[in-house]
């Protein structure tokens, strides 16, 4: 799992490359929250758009990071989310909690 992370006025960016697994889930987790220390975001855009395939570990980090944005008052979105990690969303009710553009 490959991570970029770009910031701007509050507002982080991780965007996400390969197999979210996990083997991937948590090297993740610690990267998402050591850019959220660092950059203190009032929103947190995970983009999914380069994700391959993904399991339920991915339900792990999304719900990991919308608790740590939820302490700051900030918040999470999907973004660019492929049929395949989506149907997994989608089946586990993640969908309800988190908005995907």
């Amino acid at each position: 799992m490959e991570v970029s992370a770009s910031s701007r006025d509050r507002s982080l960016t991780l965007q996400l490359r390969g197999e979210l697994d996990h083997h991937g889930a948590r090297g993740l987790i610690r990267r998402a929250e050591r850019e959220i220390e660092t950059t203190l975001p009032n929103r947190l855009t995970l983009d999914f758009g380069g994700v391959s395939f993904m399991d339920s570990s991915g339900i792990a980090v999304v719900m990991r990071c919308r608790q740590r944005m939820r302490e700051l008052g900030g918040t999470v979105t999907l973004r660019r989310v492929a049929p395949q990690p989506r149907r997994v969303f989608d089946a586990s009710g993640v969908t309800k909690l988190i908005a995907i553009e």
